[in-house]
């Protein structure tokens, strides 16, 4: 799943509204902030395999530090724990946090096949394969980003244009890269996957610039 993580991100504002935007993004996206570097370090591995599944052409060897259960657990708690040393003890914000940084597994568990692991060494991995599905996992994934803006859309109000354009143009960001996953040609290599998700990053930092330009609304 893809943009289904920002959805839920764009949705915790209203748990959240103290938390950044880029706070949020980088929770729900922490999984796969961290793939691509354990790509790059060896410690985590993938094949580019067109067929694996119908949305993508990549198949997942390895990658329990970023993407098992356990860990994303533990990622869970670290990512709270180190909120808190930041920005001081706002306990929903941080409980907001941990658990978009934990739901990363639940939402990849509905599109990923049998790949997850849930321990960093055992041999289960689940998944229900819902990218062997795509006629309900593209407008599904769609519908879920929308949904989710809409209440984020409910709970801040831009402060000047950059608030409202910059918000829009990461969307229409978010789903043109999301059509590009459904239709684009596979990777050339394992390294461009791997260099090409580092720009996950950017969306993090666009997220805090967005809301440098806007401010809560009145929740309702």
């Amino acid at each position: 799943m893809f943009i289904g993580h920002y959805a839920l991100a764009f949705a915790a504002k209203r748990a959240a509204p103290t938390a950044s935007l880029g706070s949020l993004f980088l929770a729900c996206q922490f999984a796969d902030l961290l793939w691509p570097s354990f790509l790059l370090l060896g410690i985590e591995s993938v094949e580019i395999a067109p067929g694996n599944t119908v949305v993508t052409p990549l198949n997942f060897v390895r990658y329990p530090y970023s993407h098992s259960l356990v860990m994303l657990g533990v990622w869970s708690v670290l990512f709270a724990l180190v909120y808190r040393v930041v920005r001081g003890r706002r306990y929903m914000a941080m409980a907001t946090l941990a658990s978009l940084v934990f739901s990363h597994f639940a939402l990849d568990f509905i599109t990923h096949r049998p790949d997850l692991p849930i321990t960093i060494n055992g041999a289960t991995r689940v998944g229900m394969g819902l990218w062997n599905v795509p006629a309900i996992e593209l407008p599904l994934e769609l519908l879920m980003l929308a949904a989710g803006l809409f209440l984020y859309l409910r709970v801040t109000e831009a402060r000047d244009r950059i608030g409202a354009v910059a918000l829009w143009v990461l969307v229409v960001f978010l789903y043109a890269v999301h059509l590009a996953n459904f239709f684009g040609p596979p990777p050339p290599s394992v390294a461009a996957v791997a260099w090409s998700a580092q720009l996950l990053w950017l969306v993090v930092l666009w997220g805090y610039w967005i809301d440098r330009h806007r401010t809560p609304g009145h929740l309702e």
